[in-house]
């Protein structure tokens, strides 16, 4: 069982910067696969960002660039650093946890593939 809370959402201009972070309880922090998934008003859930526990980073090629993953295990924390941030990246943003397997792997970038759930923060860019 893992809990997991987003924090660090809020309101920024086009062209700021946001730093998410999502703390997670439980143990064994480092046999689970950390993603970040945002969805827009009217949208599905779409993938953002993930990491293993060993630290391997996987990213969508329409972020890469301008986001980077990044987790301390010792913290039981996963972080968003989000960069030249443009309307289009308005939505809530969620964390999201499963264990590290090979089929879990294979589906990194599927949301159902994961288990746990944070509530989600808000990330608002104007322009």
């Amino acid at each position: 069982q893992v809990d997991l809370v987003e924090s660090g959402g809020g309101l920024v201009q086009t062209g700021g910067s946001l730093n998410l972070s999502c703390a997670a309880s439980g143990r064994a922090f480092d046999t689970y696969i950390v993603a970040w998934f945002r969805q827009a008003p009217g949208k599905e859930r779409e993938f953002v960002a993930g990491i293993t526990g060993g630290g391997i980073k996987y990213e969508e090629d329409s972020t890469k660039g301008r986001f980077t993953i990044s987790r301390e295990n010792a913290k039981n924390a996963v972080y968003l650093q989000m960069n030249n941030l443009t309307p289009e990246d308005t939505a809530v943003y969620y964390c999201a946890a499963t264990a590290m397997s090979f089929s879990s792997f294979i589906s990194r970038k599927d949301r159902k593939t994961y288990n746990y759930w944070g509530q989600g923060t808000q990330v608002t860019v104007s322009s």
